[in-house]
Order: structure tokens, then sequence, then C-alpha cells
């Protein structure tokens, strides 16, 4: 009874299978031939560079007042030693916080990343579903993420297609 139960549905669902279309793409390969997002990209390394600089630019006023303190220690007062000790702190804290501010998980590069690729995913979400309309695919699977997409048929693959409804053509 169960062989029989088990073999209807490896049946039924061989026979809903065939009757949905699938498509594939390779958003990497989009990507890589958008312009807009080789410029967003280089944007976005260009901010990240220079915000990293004013990150590591007080690390190192910190490092540099902590080793001055090192040197001068003997002839500190308690005093002194306390307020050296809280000036140090107070720049490895304000480092910390704007490392924070740029690169926290809603950080100022998440906001910029967001602002400038929004966009172009937006363009090709929605050119992969008028795509997807007019072919009636039921599902559209990117092979370059990490799905387990162990094989796909040239044939099946939309990239291309998706890259000429944007305006841009394959390298």
């Amino acid at each position: 009874m169960k062989k029989i139960i088990l073999m209807s549905l490896m049946a039924l669902v061989a026979l809903t299978a065939g009757a949905q279309k699938f498509a594939l793409l390779d958003m990497e390969y989009i990507l890589k031939n958008i312009p807009a997002y080789e410029r967003a990209n280089e944007q976005l390394n260009q901010v990240s560079k220079k915000w990293q600089a004013e990150v590591e630019a007080l690390n190192t006023e910190a490092a540099t007042m902590y080793k001055n303190y090192q040197n001068e220690v003997v002839f500190l007062s308690e005093e002194q030693k306390k307020r050296r000790q809280e000036d140090i702190m107070g720049k490895e804290k304000e480092a910390s916080e704007l490392r924070k501010k740029y690169f926290g998980p809603e950080g100022e590069l998440f906001k910029k990343r967001e602002s400038l690729m929004s966009p172009i995913q937006d363009e090709i979400y929605n050119a992969v579903k008028d795509i997807s309309e007019l072919r009636g695919y039921s599902l559209v699977l990117d092979r370059s993420s990490d799905g387990g997409i162990i094989f796909g048929s040239p044939k099946i693959d939309i990239s291309n297609e998706v890259l000429e409804k944007l305006g841009y053509s394959a390298n």
C-alpha cells in the first residue's frame, strides 16, 4: 500500500513539475555587463577608503597618545595620569563610534550602497519579471548564487535576454 501511495505521489510531482517552466540567469554576469553597476561599485570603494582613512587617523592618534603617555607616565601626577587615560579612552571611543557610524549594519556605507544599488536591482527585477510573464516562467533561479544548482542547460538561461531588455549588450 505504501509503495502505491509513494509511486502515486512521485507521478503527481512529476506531472505538476513538467507543467511548469523554469529559467536560469547569472546575476554576476548581468551586473558585470551593466556600466552603472561598475560605476556604483567604484563610488562605494572610494567613499569606503575615505571613511576608513578617517577611522584609521583617529586610531593612530589614540595610539600616539598612548605611546606618549607610556613615555611620560613616570613624570605625571595621579591626576595627570587619570586625565591622559581618559583622553586616550575618549579618542579610542571616538574611533569606534566613527567606525560604527560608517561601517555598522545600518551605517553610512550600507545606506550609500542601498541608494546606489537599489535602482539597478529594481530595474533588473522588473526586466526578469517582464520576461517571465511573457514566456510563462513559474520560477527563475540565479545560477551565480549558492543555490545548489549543479547543472543548468544554457537553453534556459535568460541572462542575455535580461541584458537586452535593459538596453545592454553582452560581452
